[in-house]
């Protein structure tokens, strides 16, 4: 059968007409991605001042305030572990002029163990990019005995219940940390919550609690006044600004591993192109040189990775956690 000239001509100019008006949303979404930030940022943190968030936080949105040309603003909002954070950026302008610097704790953690969550961590807070990996450092008062983890499991197994250890708050990587360290040495030592990191480390160094798993960043700031000391990291591998602090698994539990992530996410349901822009810049950043001599001096490790990539290890770790905590037996509210 032989098509119609006047059809063929309909066609052809209906598929130009698709395709330029995709090209056309594809254009407008690029110049609303180059036309960002419009207004000043915010960025927010979790967690107090003076914590691991804090301190990676500051130091990223220095940068970006320099590549993007808008003051960026870090603002604490302490609570939950990390939920009221999370819950205040999910709810921001879609816009993308709104910030958090998340972690493990507080976006994989905490929100299987509320009883109830006001927003949907998977669809209301869109990944951008992982900023930085780390383990976290056991802290003890430099007044106490224990020189090792060894001495530390040795005291709590002779004195069951008596050991305490803070953390940044309930359901923190802290917490989790710790709760781990207690499952595996057998150990009945009792958590104290904090609303953050820098309270409880100003505690453990005044000798109201014992020890604290502490973020690493501000244990070695905590550690140089003498008044505390560290005794092993978490992580799998030593870190570069710890050189001679052995691991918890040389130390005296072998097989006891916990490393933590840090992340920036923006409002779920900004435009994509906005979230890859910003994505972008945080790549750009994270590899320059002096970010991460930073870094290193902070003891954590610079990565980065995209966004649907964070957004599907989101997913998992949500997935994972939710298995995980409830053999714990612990519980945020």
């Amino acid at each position: 059968m032989t098509t119609h000239p006047t059809r063929r001509l309909f066609a052809a100019r209906t598929t130009l007409a698709l395709l330029a008006g995709a090209m056309g949303l594809a254009g407008t979404a690029a110049t609303a991605a180059e036309a960002w930030p419009t207004q000043p940022l915010k960025m927010i943190v979790g967690f107090a001042p003076g914590g691991g968030n804090d301190i990676l936080a500051r130091i990223l949105a220095k940068e970006l305030q320099q590549s993007l040309g808008q003051t960026v603003v870090v603002e604490n909002r302490a609570g939950a572990g990390g939920l009221i954070a999370s819950e205040f950026v999910a709810k921001a302008p879609k816009n993308g002029h709104t910030l958090l610097l998340g972690s493990i704790g507080g976006n994989t953690i905490a929100p299987v163990l509320a009883k109830s969550l006001s927003f949907d961590p998977r669809k209301d807070l869109a990944p951008v990019s992982l900023v930085a990996e780390s383990g976290n450092a056991l802290l003890v008062n430099a007044k106490l005995p224990y020189k090792n983890v060894k001495a530390f499991i040795e005291a709590a197994r002779k004195e069951p219940g008596l050991i305490n250890y803070a953390s940044s708050g309930t359901g923190s990587t802290l917490h989790l940390a710790g709760a781990l360290f207690a499952q595996q040495a057998n150990v009945n030592i009792v958590h104290i919550p904090y609303k953050g990191n820098s309270q409880a480390l100003t505690d453990v160094a005044g000798g109201q609690v014992q020890a604290i798993f502490s973020g690493i960043p501000p244990a070695i700031v905590s550690a140089k006044t003498g008044q505390t000391r560290i005794l092993a990291v978490t992580s799998k591998q030593r870190v570069k600004s710890l050189p001679d602090v052995p691991t918890v698994a040389e130390a005296g539990l072998p097989g006891y591993a916990f490393t933590s992530w840090y992340g920036l996410f923006t409002t779920g349901g900004t435009d994509p192109a906005i979230v890859e822009r910003l994505a972008r810049e945080v790549h750009k950043i994270i590899h320059k040189p002096e970010v991460r001599a930073q870094f290193d001096m902070q003891g954590v490790e610079p990565v980065t990775s995209e966004p649907k990539a964070f957004a599907a290890q989101i997913d998992r770790e949500l997935t994972r956690w939710g298995r995980d905590v409830k053999a714990m037996n612990i519980t945020l509210d």
